[in-house]
């Protein structure tokens, strides 16, 4: 048990790279266990529970302004999923596509966590459905009207003439750095 998560990081890079768990002789032969029963009590304890797509998060933040000191105490985990999905059955990713959000921070390539759900508030982040076509912007309101605000001054505000449906409110966001 002790060297857990040497193992736990072994198996998940392996997964990371090929994106299938090992066979169990695989698993043995990667890690250096020689029986079967071992590799059964380890992916017994390991895998493919939650834990296994557990991330270290650190205790403390780091600032983005002047530098802290480093705290070395061992570190609670956290999945993605635990931070930013509340109800998974109704939440998609979504592929941003182009520049109209880009002041909200929210840039091409990001991924847009969308919670399902046909009802918003003013101010929230919104998939909305326009003419048949998905666009994501900011919800406002104009005269008692709802209308679709771009973060970016280069596009024009949406003032729907027909119907403005909502397919979901942005929850979070990633963005791959690399």
């Amino acid at each position: 048990m002790s060297n857990d998560r040497s193992y736990l990081t072994a198996l998940q890079d392996y997964y990371a790279r090929h994106r299938a768990l090992p066979s169990y002789a695989s698993i043995g032969s990667l890690l250096g266990l020689r029986s079967k029963s071992s590799v059964a009590a380890l992916v017994a304890r390991l895998a493919p529970t939650r834990r296994f797509f557990e991330r270290p998060l650190a205790d403390a933040p780091v600032r983005a302004g002047l530098p802290n000191p480093i705290d070395d105490a061992p570190a609670d985990a956290l999945t993605i999923d635990d931070y930013l999905i509340a109800n998974p059955s109704r939440t998609v990713l979504v592929r941003v596509k182009g520049d109209s959000m880009q002041e909200a921070g929210i840039l091409d390539g990001d991924l847009a966590v969308v919670e399902k759900r046909n009802t918003a508030r003013r101010g929230e982040i919104v998939i909305a459905i326009v003419d048949n076509q998905f666009t994501l912007k900011r919800l406002d309101m104009e005269r008692g009207r709802f209308v679709l605000c771009p973060e970016n001054k280069a596009y024009p505000v949406i003032r729907p003439e027909g119907t403005l449906e909502i397919f979901g409110v942005m929850v979070g966001l990633v963005r791959k750095t690399t």
